[in-house]
């Protein structure tokens, strides 16, 4: 299913440096959730993207970048869109937008227009070094990310056995995406 039409982002928009990201990452993310985008919208395609809510990743410093990480499994329609394009956004909401939060990460993009059913309005930032990556209006925060590393997660690794028996009981182990962090993007 394709995705609603993304916008050009509003002038409410004011990129900064990601050393000015608020909150413990981890409750940002492993509490709060945010939306990984993936996609890249150019010239007159304005919906070759799709996005998912997620709450395992992270923040930090790789090979002298700053970077993001995020895991999306191989059964989910946005892995698709995460392994084509080179940039992915993470999307951090206020309390309010929880729900829609919830039905982004209940509904497949595969037969939803997914943002239209959560009430969010798709953008994509047209300039500065994030150029052509989407996002949601009603975002509070959002990082740029161009993918720099993937990595699929192999069971025969796993040091706890648990992990595979809990985590994967289907067998649809993640794909592990890093990206250096292009910048931060916050509301105005």
């Amino acid at each position: 299913m394709r995705q609603k039409e993304v916008v050009p982002a509003g002038a409410g928009w004011i990129e900064t440096n990601i050393r000015e990201f608020t909150g413990s990452p981890i409750r940002r993310i492993g509490d709060e959730w945010m939306l990984i985008t993936a996609g890249e919208v150019t010239g007159n395609d304005r919906g070759n993207w799709n996005t998912m809510t997620a709450s395992w990743g992270g923040l930090g410093v790789l090979w002298s970048t700053e970077a993001a990480f995020c895991f999306i499994r191989n059964t989910r329609h946005t892995y698709g869109f995460a392994n084509d394009a080179s940039l992915f956004t993470l999307s951090f909401f206020d309390a309010a937008h929880h729900g829609a939060l919830e039905i982004c990460g209940s509904l497949s993009g595969r037969d939803t227009d997914k943002a239209a059913a959560a009430g969010l309005t798709p953008i994509v930032f047209e300039e500065g070094a994030g150029a052509g990556a989407v996002s949601f209006e009603e975002a509070r925060e959002v990082i740029v990310c161009r993918k720099m590393y993937t990595h699929n997660f192999d069971p025969a690794r796993f040091l706890d056995p648990e992990i595979d028996k809990t985590c994967y009981p289907e067998k649809d182990y993640h794909r592990m995406y890093i990206g250096a962090i292009l910048g931060l993007w916050v509301r105005g």
